[in-house]
């Protein structure tokens, strides 16, 4: 079975109009054009796939304003805006779709970025890498300033022992500043700051998958260095 991949990025109460929503999902979609080419046009979602390819979403603040106050919720303001698309690939394995809630303040909903990778294809050959996903969670952590954000396998995330911590570690993980200095970790793992804001953390340079031993072996470490930090907790 192929193991499938997703990048999310996520942030806990923060009251935003759409206004801002629009200007942060601006600036995350012109800095994850140049990652990859695949990223360079998005469609919205449809019944159909010639329904859906009909509406490209052009990335502008404005364009993308309008969407979110499309996407807020009918009933209780502090759920925040809402907004999808998808990249329009003919097949379906090789594609990408993003989902975006913003401007959500309410306790028991959590504001995120997300995005379903692609799993097999040239896009997946591409974007299934380090350099790729390094370039992503950068642009995740520029525009949105989550508290967290992670690349990584499902199988992966489904292997982690519930109750999950506030954040998740894996092939790449972005850590926000305000959780903590990021202790010394073993090799071969990267670190590399983004800004002023946080760090990224890259377990292995070759894809990292769960079937490999050595590799869930090096994310548990890395874990238990991180939760020893005080890193993976709730912000308080």
């Amino acid at each position: 079975m192929v193991e499938t991949y997703y990048a999310g990025a996520y942030w806990r109460l923060r009251k935003e109009s759409p206004e801002e929503c629009g200007r942060r999902a601006e600036a995350f979609f012109q800095a994850l054009a140049p990652v990859d080419s695949s990223f360079s046009r998005w469609f919205k979602l449809g019944r159909s796939r010639r329904e859906a390819s009909k509406h490209r979403i052009d990335t502008d603040q404005v364009t993308l304003e309008k969407m979110f106050r499309r996407g807020k919720d009918r009933v209780f303001e502090d759920l925040g805006f809402r907004i999808s698309g998808w990249n329009g690939e003919s097949n379906d394995d090789d594609a990408c779709a993003f989902h975006i809630t913003c401007g959500g303040y309410a306790d028991e909903v959590g504001n995120a970025c997300l995005l379903n990778l692609p799993n097999t294809g040239p896009n997946a050959e591409r974007v299934l890498t380090a350099p790729v996903l390094i370039g992503m969670l950068r642009a995740m952590a520029v525009a949105w300033e989550p508290d967290e954000a992670v690349a990584m396998s499902h199988k992966h995330r489904d292997l982690i022992a519930e109750p999950h911590p506030d954040a998740l570690v894996g092939w790449v993980t972005y850590l926000s500043r305000r959780r903590g200095t990021v202790p010394p970790l073993p090799a071969p793992v990267h670190v590399e700051r983004v800004e002023d804001k946080g760090t990224l953390l890259v377990l292995t340079p070759e894809r990292f998958t769960a079937s490999n031993p050595e590799h869930m072996a090096l994310a548990e470490r890395v874990r238990e260095l991180l939760d020893r930090a005080g890193l993976l907790g709730p912000i308080r």
